[in-house]
């Protein structure tokens, strides 16, 4: 028996099975069920986000032979035909191959008898904008006095190719690229039924490579598991998809918000040993710059961005450490840098200039900051109170030559011993801010963690169990990295071990940023409190009508 890819062996085949087409699968039923099914249809989308399959199942609803119904037995020999393409009644097309007027005429004739065994005869054309003019002006006429026991279902990747007199005749319903999550989910139903052993990690590169096609990312994963069988490591998924880890990729972009060339020529180095694409990561950096960017702008970006939850609090930690205007420059010259790729024969070379001249232009200037410093310089003159003059300061006297004589002439000191560093803080918090002050992102994720055992040289940290954290810090490089700066900050080697928390079963302590949210919270309360309490603010709410919507604390300045 001939293998069956995965694209064809999981085609939906009701309603329920269309993934991320809700809206679709809900209008379709409920005109079968309410007996108002309109004559000519116009699926419209991106490639493999399940127009035909939407088509096949229409097509089953109004021809099963359990009566017409939103939910197809699949087990008749009217829907068994229609699965396997082969009804004689539904007629399947290929637009881009059968585009003359003849061919159309021979429908226009077909379609005027009577259905052989089924309810209705179905014509359903793929790629319909590949039609000619002529051809869709010999569809016109059937279309608009269309038989009674014919319905019309045009699919197209392009409707801005259709005329307008065809789309004015059709209902149309246009396809959503699948999210990232949804796809993912359906990967997962599927490789645990076909016994594939494939890590959630590895199954997400695969459903991003997929780009919101569920066809597109069922063959890229027929592709992973021809190259490695029932057991998928994650290597062999970065390396066989030529995708960039996002390790990396987040360590390129720390190191462009620290300014750290030598970071960044090493991250290219690393790219051209891996056999990356210069190309391809350029590519992956921009849509990492465009993540970032969302998060600095947006309160909620999971809506828009295809990212996990752990990731995209990671990027809003980076995202404070860089001004957005600086973040939108860097995403335009990478975006420059990307299309000097395609025709460059020093790949490396133009990928390496590009980014250590991010890391060496000067910040740009913060024109919220310079608008408030010219409003209260205008305050200033307006008031009559002048410039702010800034106090010399004193200059100190010249010491007497004798002084310089008995000083001179005093025994040296003995060389004291360096003292032990002292941990700014103490203890757990300084080395947090230690390590956020020579890597930030490894600082921020510490900051996550829960101190569980502090009894030097040994150092345990607990992160939720499955976390993203948890992960990364456990990772080789990322874990020696925190062991150096860890045993510099104490003056003695450490040991660190990360162990998960299991939710329920460990009552760990509170991480930093748990009890600075804390802190914060009861702060902004407080400050709230004293603020509608105050005569003044009481005063103007009087005499304006109005009310507070909010407090802003200015001693850390506006937002």
């Amino acid at each position: 028996m001939s293998y069956l890819v995965l694209a064809r062996k999981w085609r939906p085949q009701t309603f329920a099975d269309l993934v991320g087409q809700e809206h679709v699968s809900r209008t379709l039923a409920n005109a079968i069920q309410a007996g108002r099914v309109h004559h000519a249809f116009l699926f419209t989308g991106a490639r493999g986000v399940g127009k035909t399959s939407a088509a096949r199942i229409f097509a089953k609803a109004l021809n099963c032979e359990t009566g017409t119904t939103a939910t197809p037995c699949n087990v008749c020999p009217s829907c068994k035909e229609i699965t396997a393409g082969q009804s004689v009644d539904v007629f399947e097309i290929d637009g881009a191959s059968n585009t003359g007027v003849d061919d159309v005429r021979e429908l226009r004739e077909n379609i005027r008898y009577l259905p052989s065994r089924s309810r209705f005869k179905i014509i359903i054309i793929d790629e319909v904008h590949m039609l000619s003019i002529n051809a869709f002006n010999a569809l016109l006429k059937t279309l608009e006095e269309p038989p009674d026991h014919a319905k019309f279902i045009f699919a197209t990747t392009e409707p801005h190719k259709i005329p307008v007199t065809i789309l004015s005749r059709c209902q149309r319903f246009d396809f959503r690229k699948i999210p990232l999550p949804k796809v993912t989910a359906r990967l997962r139903e599927i490789v645990d039924a076909e016994g594939i052993r494939i890590s959630d990690r590895a199954l997400g590169l695969v459903a991003r490579r997929g780009e919101g096609s569920m066809r597109d990312a069922l063959s890229t994963l027929d592709q992973v598991i021809a190259f490695c069988g029932d057991e998928v490591a994650d290597d062999d998924v970065q390396g066989l998809l030529g995708m960039v880890d996002r390790r990396l990729l987040l360590d390129v972009l720390e190191a462009l918000i620290e300014r750290d060339s030598r970071r960044v020529l090493d991250a290219v180095r690393r790219v051209d040993d891996l056999g990356h694409s210069f190309r391809q990561f350029c590519q992956e950096l921009v849509d990492l710059c465009r993540a970032l960017i969302l998060c600095q702008v947006l309160e909620d970006p999971s809506d828009i961005l295809s990212l996990s939850g752990d990731e995209i609090i990671l990027l809003q930690r980076l995202g404070k450490e860089i001004a957005a205007e600086d973040a939108q420059r860097a995403m335009t010259l990478l975006m420059k840098t990307e299309g000097e790729l395609v025709a460059s024969s020093f790949p490396r070379l133009t990928m390496e200039m590009a980014l250590v001249r991010l890391t060496t232009l000067p910040p740009s200037r913060d024109l919220a900051g310079l608008v408030r410093k010219l409003d209260e310089l205008e305050r200033r003159l307006s008031s009559g109170g002048g410039l702010p003059v800034s106090t010399p300061k004193p200059t100190p006297a010249p010491r007497s030559p004798s002084v310089g004589v008995r000083e001179a002439e005093a025994p040296p000191k003995k060389a004291e011993a360096p003292a032990a560093p002292v941990a700014d803080g103490g203890g757990w918090p300084g080395l947090v801010v230690q390590v956020r002050s020579r890597r930030p992102m490894v600082g921020s994720l510490l900051e996550h963690g829960s101190l569980l055992r502090q009894e030097l040289p040994l150092l345990e940290i607990g992160f939720p169990a499955g976390s993203f954290h948890l992960e990364q810090l456990r990772d080789s490089e990322t874990l020696a990295v925190l062991t150096e700066i860890a045993g510099e900050y104490y003056g003695q080697p450490v040991t660190i071990r990360v162990v998960p928390i299991e939710q329920g079963r460990h009552q760990a302590p509170p991480s930093l940023l748990e009890e600075r949210q804390a802190k914060e919270t009861d702060r902004r309360k407080r400050l709230r409190e004293d603020a509608l309490a105050h005569p003044m603010v009481q005063t103007a709410v009087k005499v304006f009508s109005g009310e507070i919507r909010d407090v802003l604390p200015i001693d850390k300045g506006f937002v």
